[in-house]
């Protein structure tokens, strides 16, 4: 790090006076590298007192006895305030919790307070949100909130309290160096598309929506302007009975920030462009131009080599740095409620009340909104959630003020088959803190690879009794032999029943037959859920008043039974040989080492951003490439069927329910356990293992990462066979260590026999 020289010097940028540019040598960039470049204003027009102030950086830089966070104080009597803070601040990293500070300001009440929490899950497009719009009584027109399309729509936790009084809000945000790496991405894609010759459109369409979908900066930058509009209404039925949400002028962003937005990404484009340019004209020099490489790997390792070294072009930095300057001028027009902000100046946690409804939603919607008439101003892909307070009851009529729910929604669950093999641990782990998982899921196309993944993950991991599906869009299940209600939901039911079957072989018997059972008595089933309530069909709303009941009782306490397994621990070993099999091989085949039925190589550039992810540790999966998710779930799913198979009872249960009730306890405590350990191993244990593989590039580079990968999964998921290792053993020995752990805490037993022969 003390080899390099750091230097500062003076700038101008679009804010007002003089600021400061220089490469930070104690922080590092969104690749891992010392030396992230930093812009601050020096709060000063005046060329000598910058210039005084850039002197007196610069003599902070070329000491290296001041790069350490413990000599701010020391600092604070040498130096100028402002190069005090510009240098010191963000060098000490704060652990980001961002749960705990939405509880700071909103605590989530909890059984003991009477209420229910409900938890939302469903494909993205299934109307999840749709519905969570009718329980809290959100007018589709007027209220949006929250925000709702077929896109991937739901990006950020939100957290709903129904409770008399006032509303309040607490909105968190994104870390600083996440929203960074962000755009670093989006930038890099943008100058890939620009090396390639595509026109300004093409560029700007991959600056403005992160490849990932769900960081979109043209929400908070403004939309491309086209040179030739489309009419929309070559393109609209005459009546298709949805009309366009209302919005108010004042919450619609006036056609001089529209103008002002157009010039900013067409400067931004222009640079990229520029910079692209730059980097391709010495770049060309020594490896050719794109058009001679002659296969499809060679045009590939050439892109990411020239996206590295588009990266450390000091242009680079320099668009990174505007953008984030946008960021920064879109929170300074929130001008109502607090923002609480880091030592860098970064937004932590916006935090409003008011009695009113009306003004309480329009403040929120600038964080949740996804109105086209509002892009340049939206925060919305900044947030990492938002938790709300107040009488957000259901338009039923009746007494609803007693209603007593906490209602959590989030992500959708995936798209296709070829995309969805486990559930996110986001979702996962979020299971034993509710009392309801909510399965929201199209009746049209009932139980798709996505929504049986997630029955998969409930029912291994122990949570089936919190199960209810609420199927939406039963109004369009229509057919010549479906003429009423009950023949809809029998055939709904039916195509879910065989869905459920084929998951026996995958989580047991036991679990596919309680799974059932849960679907048989917790379904629900809604149409219209595009209209407000008061416009429902009357046998919708009653279903609808269903579900609500359903939610409430869910606070119920579960059945008690005191019957309990007892366990050989015999067969185990194969079970754990079988799991770690089952998430080795497609993730061979992922890596393009292998063959796996029905398993497709993934591009390059997803296993880079990936290993980024592992690497820089605020991510432990990249959009559905879950390794971690995917390890606890095979592991847990083999000893779910494990468990099903005790050798004996204290004594026998009474029935399939009580069976279940009691083996579930140990399922739970076992899935715990279990995600800390892949954890762990995946994650904790292998940061550097990661650091490398992502550090990879050039000729080969994707097969160096890929190879990497799989020594990284080696390590903390050794195959377990009669020829294992000694780390093999180790890990062997740990799995027997939660297994026993888990069994005996929830109530089970270890047969004497076995635990001597274990010993």
């Amino acid at each position: 790090m003390s080899d390099r020289k750091f230097t500062a010097s003076k700038s101008r940028s679009n804010r007002p006076g003089w600021s400061v540019t220089f490469r930070h040598p104690a922080r590092t960039d969104s690749r891992g590298e010392w030396g992230l470049k930093i812009r601050k204003g020096l709060g000063t027009s005046d060329d000598a007192a910058a210039d005084l102030l850039v002197g007196q950086l610069n003599g902070l830089l070329q000491d290296e006895s001041w790069w350490s966070g413990d000599r701010r104080k020391d600092a604070e009597f040498r130096f100028d305030s402002v190069v005090v803070s510009a240098f010191f601040d963000g060098i000490e990293v704060v652990a980001h919790d961002a749960e705990g500070r939405r509880s700071d300001v909103i605590p989530l009440p909890s059984v003991d307070d009477g209420y229910g929490t409900i938890l939302f899950l469903g494909t993205t497009g299934a109307g999840k949100t749709t519905l969570l719009r009718h329980i809290i009584g959100s007018d589709p027109e007027k209220d949006r909130f929250p925000s709702t399309s077929t896109a991937k729509t739901t990006t950020a936790d939100i957290e709903i309290v129904a409770s008399p009084g006032e509303f309040a809000a607490a909105v968190t945000f994104m870390p600083e160096h996440e929203v960074r790496a962000h755009v670093d991405e989006c930038i890099e894609e943008a100058c890939l598309e620009a090396i390639q010759g595509k026109p300004d459109p093409k560029i700007a369409a991959a600056l403005l929506e992160h490849r990932e979908q769900r960081f979109r900066l043209s929400y908070i930058l403004g939309a491309w302007k086209t040179s030739v509009e489309s009419d929309d209404d070559d393109f609209s039925f005459e009546d298709d009975g949805t009309p366009e949400a209302a919005i108010d002028d004042d919450e619609t962003v006036s056609s001089e920030e529209i103008e002002h937005q157009h010039a900013c990404l067409n400067s931004l484009v222009s640079a990229i462009k520029e910079l692209s340019q730059d980097t391709g004209s010495s770049f060309e020099a020594t490896l050719g131009k794109l058009k001679d490489q002659k296969t499809a790997d060679d045009r590939a390792t050439w892109l990411e080599l020239f996206g590295v070294e588009a990266f450390r072009n000091p242009k680079f930095s320099s668009v990174a740095l505007d953008i984030m300057d946008e960021v920064t001028d879109r929170f300074a027009r929130i001008d109502v409620g607090n923002t609480e902000r880091s030592a860098t100046d970064w937004p932590i946690i916006w935090t409003f009340g008011s009695p009113d409804r009306d003004e309480f939603l329009s403040a929120v919607r600038w964080f949740s909104s996804n109105h086209h008439k509002q892009f340049g101003r939206l925060l919305t892909p900044l947030v990492d959630g938002i938790r709300v307070q107040g009488p957000l009851y259901p338009d039923l009529g009746g007494d609803t003020a007693e209603l007593k729910l906490v209602l959590l929604d989030g992500q959708g669950l995936g798209h296709t088959a070829s995309s969805v093999s486990s559930v996110s641990t986001r979702v996962t782990n979020k299971f034993s803190k509710v009392n309801m998982i909510l399965l929201v899921d199209n009746a049209q196309q009932p139980m798709q690879a996505a929504p049986l993944a997630l029955l998969r993950a409930v029912g291994s991991s122990g949570f089936s009794d919190k199960l209810a599906i609420a199927f939406t869009h039963f109004d369009q299940v229509k057919g010549a032999n479906l003429g009423s209600f009950d023949q809809k939901r029998d055939h709904v039911l039916s195509s879910v029943g065989n869905a459920v079957a084929n998951l026996r072989d995958i989580v047991g018997a036991g679990v596919a037959g309680a799974i059932e059972r849960q679907v048989d008595a917790n379904s629900i089933f809604l149409g219209g859920l595009d209209k407000p309530t008061s416009k429902l069909p009357g046998g919708f709303k009653r279903q609808l008043e269903q579900l609500i009941e359903m939610m409430q009782a869910a606070s119920s306490p579960n059945g008690e039974t005191d019957c309990s397994p007892i366990y050989d621990l015999k067969g185990l070993e194969i079970a754990m040989h079988d799991a770690i099999d089952a998430f080795r091989d497609p993730w061979r085949a992922k890596l393009g080492l292998a063959y796996h039925d029905g398993i497709s190589k993934e591009h390059w550039t997803r296993i880079k951003a990936l290993s980024r992810r592992l690497a820089s540790r605020w991510a432990d999966e990249y959009d559905d490439l879950t390794p971690v998710a995917d390890l606890l779930a095979r592991l847990q799913e083999e000893a779910s069927k494990w468990l099903e198979r005790p050798s004996g009872w204290t004594r026998l249960p009474l029935d399939d329910e009580e069976r279940e009730l009691a083996l579930d306890r140990i399922r739970r405590a076992v899935f715990g356990r279990l995600y800390d350990l892949t954890k762990s191993r995946l994650t904790d244990d292998q940061v550097a293992g990661w650091r490398d593989a992502f550090d990879y590039s050039g000729w080969g580079s994707a097969t160096l990462r890929a190879r990497a990968i799989e020594t990284i999964h080696e390590n903390a998921a050794p195959r377990i066979s009669a020829a294992m290792n000694a780390d093999a053993r180790l890990f062997l020995n740990r799995l027997h260590e939660i297994l026993q752990e888990a069994i005996t805490d929830a109530g089970g037993q270890i047969s004497a026999a076995s635990a001597q022969r274990v010993q």
